[in-house]
């Protein structure tokens, strides 16, 4: 007998009175008693605003990153315990991987992108800066720091480690400490796996806790600081979205809930085709991974008039071969539902569906079974047909959450959209074509009704993710009956907890609180040449100004000669003049670049590994044949890489001998610690 437990303010709590029996899906048999009391609510946010936050927000990015990613690592090598228990859930070691697998991916995805994108220090630099004085002595920045206030993250029970360690992730980086609420169903695989998390050690005290049960009086107990993400149905979601401390207090709430998915196969397709192969390799994968107990999951198919008969055949054909039993099995390849409530919940919404469908499959209770009885909460594969998807009106409202999924015609292609919209908004839809049109027509017209679109055919079949694969690159979310919400994305679901604020000040101040050097900053002048100090040794605004060049007509032919840029602006006199950028023959811009480097550049050996690429690249003013030109160049920002070098952004701005800017760029280059 399972006893998940709860982890709250540093210690475990046992299931208690009034704890709830947890059946299993594939024996119905009790397998687990969970919850009881609810723990102590504002002990709990008191421990992770007191303990857990300021531990978090003491870091910077780059090391909160590191601690994901050493986490990931930890679960992955424990990962097999996690695949020992999960068939209890009633999915197979198929569906596990999406679970396990998809959820320490998925740490991984936002560790690495986060020390790619993310600043090495606590201040998030939101685009460039804004000059607010003709002068430059005041300007304005925009940043995100993170809360300072919890996360309470309400999970649903189709995903166990996945729907966790998916929303951990963003937050951790972000800075701010969570509290995981799983459903009650699937929480003895989440309390293991987070119960690795705590063993571990790697993260501050105070940064995650666990509530198996209910979570008493917490969310009247939240505040502005504080962020709720849910995952669930959409009744679930509007009952804790109107709660009324919550809207008192504008706590942000992020939700990911029902979606009637769906999925268009192009007019382009013909059958037997690699296009059409995929989308009956698609809409069958989707009907029974995790045993079509996922948000993501095609719950509609749409397909041209002509090809009905075409598609029923051939997805028909695909899910004849699909076995069903007991997922610890080997030769199973779809297990139970979560529960046999859940199973009840399907059969009753395909009642509903009957009144506008015909039914292709057969019974969906009589299965030829392996390893299991009817004692569980099997349902086999059920393809609906609906001959008149625009009179109906329950297959565009109503998700049997399972198995399942309904067959439909559309005339064109605006048609086949209007359809997919019908949905109320979505999470995903996908289409399958090989007409680039087609997909922009579909796109133009739905996109505002779905969080992601999947298209895919013939040249991308082999590398496409899948259609209910939420990424953490991608959003996972979207509008209206979808939730409204925006998880993963990558950095954009870091951001979701963090507060955007506008900070004006001098170029001094901005820079101080940024750590990234603003023109117009003191400039710092070192002991030595930059080129020649280790990276723990530079200082943000560390400046030297070089001695001048002139740039001479030879300079110009030469190089043009050289490279074999002979463009008339470098070349000819009257054609330079008559073009209203410039006042006869100029130097080529990737000239002055060259220039530039050679008057900035210490040639010795030293810390300087190598010059890894420029941004921002933009010329101001023209130079002319005779002209002076020199260079400042300032250590604008500094991000640790490795424990051995890390990059450093050099501002690079080009000047003639008037002091006129001539151009700008951002110089990235590699630099050794000390040793």
């Amino acid at each position: 007998m399972l006893k998940p437990e709860s982890f709250a303010a540093g210690s475990w709590i046992a299931p208690g009175t009034g704890a709830r029996p947890v059946y299993g899906p594939v024996t119905g048999e009790m397998i687990a008693e969970a919850g009881g009391p609810a723990p102590d609510a504002q002990a709990m946010l008191d421990w992770a605003r007191s303990v857990g936050g300021p531990a978090l927000r003491a870091m910077g990015f780059h090391d909160r990153a590191r601690l994901v990613k050493d986490l990931g690592q930890y679960i992955d090598g424990r990962k097999e315990e996690l695949y020992a228990l999960n068939p209890l859930t009633g999915a197979t070691r198929r569906d596990g991987a999406v679970d396990i697998e998809g959820g320490i991916g998925t740490m991984f995805v936002f560790a690495s992108k986060a020390r790619r994108e993310l600043p090495d220090g606590q201040v998030y630099v939101d685009g460039s800066v804004e000059h607010l004085s003709r002068g430059g002595s005041f300007i304005g920045q925009h940043i995100a720091v993170p809360l300072q206030g919890v996360a309470v993250h309400i999970n649903a029970f189709n995903f166990p480690v996945w729907g966790m360690l998916e929303k951990l992730a963003p937050a951790i980086i972000a800075g701010v400490p969570c509290i995981v609420k799983p459903a009650t169903q699937t929480c003895y695989l989440t309390e293991l796996c987070f119960r690795m998390i705590i063993e571990s050690g790697i993260l501050p005290e105070g940064s995650v806790q666990l509530v198996v049960g209910g979570l008493g009086d917490m969310l009247d107990r939240l505040g502005p600081q504080d962020v709720v993400g849910f995952t669930g149905s959409a009744s679930t979601a509007e009952t804790l979205r109107v709660n009324a401390n919550l809207i008192r207090n504008s706590v942000r709430f992020h939700s990911e809930q029902d979606s009637l998915n769906a999925t268009i196969l192009g007019p382009d397709v013909a059958p037997g085709s690699p296009a059409f192969e995929q989308f009956i390799k698609e809409a069958g994968t989707e009907m029974t991974v995790k045993a079509g107990q996922k948000c993501t999951a095609i719950r509609r198919i749409i397909v041209p008039e002509s090809m009905m008969g075409d598609v029923a055949d051939a997805l028909l054909a695909r899910l004849a071969k699909v076995t069903i039993g007991d997922p610890a099995s080997p030769d199973v390849r779809m297990g139970a539902l979560a529960s046999n409530s859940q199973k009840v919940d399907v059969l009753s919404k395909l009642d509903v569906l009957s009144s506008e469908t015909t039914r292709l499959t057969g019974s969906p209770e009589e299965i030829d079974l392996i390893g299991a009885d009817n004692n569980g909460a099997f349902l086999a594969p059920t393809l609906l047909r609906c001959e008149d998807p625009d009179a109906a009106q329950a297959v565009h409202s109503v998700e049997a959450f399972g198995p399942v999924s309904t067959l439909m015609p559309y005339r064109d292609v605006d048609h086949a959209s209007a359809l997919a919209n019908r949905g109320g908004g979505s999470l995903v839809a996908s289409l399958v074509t090989d007409d680039p049109a087609v997909a922009r027509d579909v796109t133009l017209a739905t996109a505002a009704w779905h969080g992601r679109l999947y298209i895919t055919g013939a040249s991308s079949a082999k590398e496409s993710t899948g259609h209910g694969a939420p990424l953490a690159f991608m959003i996972h979310g979207g509008p209206g009956r979808a939730g409204g919400g925006e998880e993963l994305g990558g950095i954009r679901g870091v951001l979701h907890y963090m507060q955007r604020t506008a900070i004006q000040g001098s170029p001094d101040v901005i820079t101080a609180i940024t750590g990234q050097w603003q023109s117009g900053a003191a400039e710092v002048t070192g002991p030595d040449h930059p080129f020649q100090r280790t990276y723990d040794e530079l200082s943000i605004g560390e400046t030297i100004r070089t001695a001048s060049r002139p740039v001479t007509l030879e300079d110009i032919e030469h190089f043009a000669e050289f490279t074999g840029d002979t463009f008339y602006a470098h070349m000819d006199e009257d054609a330079a003049k008559a073009n209203p950028f410039f006042p006869g023959r100029v130097a080529h811009g990737y000239l002055l670049l060259s220039f530039a480097a050679g008057l900035f550049v210490q040639p010795d050996p030293g810390p300087v590994l190598a010059n890894t690429g420029l941004n921002s690249l933009s010329f101001q003013k023209p130079v002319s044949p005779g002209e002076v030109m020199k260079v400042r160049l300032t250590v604008k920002r500094k991000t640790r890489r490795t424990p051995t070098y890390g990059e450093v952004a050099w501002d690079v701005t080009l000047f003639n001998e008037g002091d006129e800017q001539v151009a700008n760029y951002e110089l990235l280059t590699m630099v050794a610690f000390s040793r």
